[in-house]
């Protein structure tokens, strides 16, 4: 890793300026100073590069010297991923903790792999199998996980060998077309990982909310997008979803966020128990934490660790759902750096390729076929929280990701004050995948589902449209089928739409359950308004006692409530003629 007289120049922040770079490359990893801090070089003109360096320039001078290691920034995949906590440059936080105490050392280089630990190796391949990039040569035994060891892109040809037993990530387990292979491989984090076919986003990611699953779904392989004013919920929202979303894998990236927050995460996600197994839901969780505090190039980066991260379990045949929390200081990351390089600004100081990082980062979602011989079908699902600034949703960020995800899930400050969890607003919120999902929902759920969701959704609406009639006169003033509408959308509000993410019951809920609870409050209304018809006075139809235990289903178990919900249906028929 010679310098070739390679010297630094100029130091603006994160962002350095070096000399005799001639030969060099965009993406290219080097190493700065004399602690040998890492940087990526990201422009060049005759021999001077400019480089953002991940980690903190203070001490820096002009005139130390740069070296080159002639690879891009890439991450070490394999075994042992799982369960880990990364910084935004793939560097393990806990190695780093053992050797070097609870700051991070500058120029400290931990291997983000233990290259100490071995690892079972069963060969699924034989001897004289014709391999290609994509195949699964075997598998690991990661935790609770079959971790797949596939053929890295690059490799293909015979299998000369291949072996059975314990190994660590670097030792070779097989011989293909002349090349080594081990457990681990190499992937740059800027490119995405190939694969053979995109598939249409047809099932759900069902995530336990009944205001997502029911009113604004999101598919496995699809994007969504959270933006929402401070405390409007963003952090609780994601980390909902990583407890409880119908992923085999979930990869958490925290990046800029305070250290307070980042904090909650580290400490929480170790002691949550996976519904699915009751096993610690750490077992299939990666968390890469890149705080407020920490160097901002590796902020910047640290998306494209989480990505890449979940590219590969992608190709191993999981689903995968990746949480960015928020992509709001990932552009202020961007911002930064390119102010630090005196490009020409965009829009609020923003560089002006804003939206085409955005799009390209929300692109490398999707349900694929993977290479090699035997395609497996894996997806990464991506939910982006936003974080306007005063929640103005009209600024870069919020437009530029609201043109490339197809989930708008509208955390309001409103709800939020009024304890209304989650707080997303059902009237400016959408969802684009409705119709994609229609077919499942009818085959796998009811066939009326998108009936009574949009009979549900259209009353809402009316409900919002009485409402400035309510503050003028009163709801009493109103005729009663109006009042019907206003009792009915608080019932929807309150016993459907507003969940406890601390009550081990309510905090996840099951299709099943939820198509039951919005199927008896929608037969409540029409029994009701059959019922006016009939000349029963509105008073008495509000006051019957279905009407409570309609509010109690949310905290009944499945089975009791299942009961509940077919005993109710019957008296229902009833109630308002007694």
């Amino acid at each position: 890793m010679a310098s070739n007289g390679a010297v630094l120049s100029k130091i603006s922040g994160p962002v350095v300026q070096a000399t005799g770079m001639l030969g060099a490359q965009i993406n290219e990893i080097v190493k700065v100073g004399e602690n040998e801090l890492m940087g990526e070089i990201i422009a060049l003109r005759y021999d001077r590069a400019s480089i953002q360096v991940y980690e903190e320039t203070s001490g820096l001078r002009p005139g130390e010297k740069v070296e080159r290691t002639h690879a891009a920034l890439s991450l070490e995949l394999g075994p042992g991923l799982l369960s880990s906590i990364f910084d935004g440059i793939q560097r393990p936080l806990e190695s780093i903790r053992e050797k070097s105490g609870d700051f991070i050392a500058r120029g400290i280089s931990v291997p983000a792999l233990d290259r100490k630990k071995k690892w079972k190796f069963e060969p699924k391949a034989r001897k004289g199998d014709s391999l290609k990039a994509g195949d699964v040569l075997g598998t690991v035994q990661e935790i609770d996980l079959e971790h797949r060891i596939i053929v890295p892109n690059g490799i293909e040809g015979k299998l000369a060998s291949i072996e059975s037993g314990n190994f660590n990530v670097t030792e070779k387990i097989a011989e293909i077309g002349g090349k080594d292979v081990t457990l681990s491989q190499k992937w740059p984090v800027r490119i995405p990982r190939p694969y053979s076919e995109k598939l249409p986003l047809t099932l759900p990611l069902i995530t336990g909310k009944r205001i997502v699953d029911t009113f604004f779904p999101v598919t496995k392989g699809g994007t969504a997008a959270i933006p929402g004013p401070f405390g409007s919920g963003k952090t609780v929202n994601q980390q909902d979803l990583a407890k409880y979303a119908d992923a085999d894998i979930i990869i958490y990236v925290g990046c800029g966020e305070r250290g307070n927050e980042m904090t909650d995460v580290l400490t929480e996600f170790p002691k949550l128990v996976d519904p699915k197994n009751k096993k610690p839901l750490m077992n299939r969780t990666v968390l890469v934490a890149n705080t407020s505090n920490m160097p901002v190039a590796a902020r910047e980066a640290s998306i494209y660790t989480g990505i890449t991260l979940a590219e590969y379990y992608r190709d191993q045949g999981y689903d995968v759902a990746m949480m960015a929390d928020s992509t709001s200081r990932w552009a202020e990351a961007m911002r930064e750096i390119s102010g630090r390089m005196e490009e020409m600004p965009g829009e609020e100081g923003y560089p002006a390729y804003l939206a085409k990082r955005l799009a390209e980062f929300y692109e490398r979602a999707g349900r694929v076929k993977t290479t090699g011989s035997k395609e497996r079908t894996g997806s990464v699902s991506l939910v982006g929280a936003v974080s306007p600034p005063g929640g103005d949703l009209s600024e870069p960020v919020s437009q530029g990701t609201l043109r490339v995800t197809k989930v708008f899930w509208a955390l309001d400050a409103n709800l939020s004050r009024r304890r209304h969890y989650p707080a997303i607003n059902w009237l400016k919120s959408y969802s684009l995948y409705l119709d994609d999902l229609r077919s499942w929902y009818g085959e796998n759920v009811s066939a009326d589902f998108y009936e009574l969701r949009n009979k549900a959704m259209q009353l809402l609406q009316k409900e919002a449209e009485l409402q400035a009639i309510v503050q003028l006169i009163g709801s009493d003033a109103l005729p009663d089928r109006e009042r019907l509408v206003l009792e009915v959308t608080k019932m929807i509000r309150e016993d459907f739409l507003q969940q406890n993410s601390y009550d081990e019951v309510d905090v996840y809920t099951s299709l099943k359950k939820q198509y039951g609870m919005l199927k008896v409050i929608i037969h409540f209304y029409d029994n009701a308004l059959i019922a006016l018809q009939r000349d029963v006075p509105y008073d008495k139809i509000a006051s019957v006692k279905e009407k409570h235990t309609i509010s109690l289903l949310k905290r009944q178990k499945e089975d009791e409530a299942s009961k509940t919900i077919s005993e109710l249906m019957k008296s229902l028929d009833t109630a308002f003629l007694k």
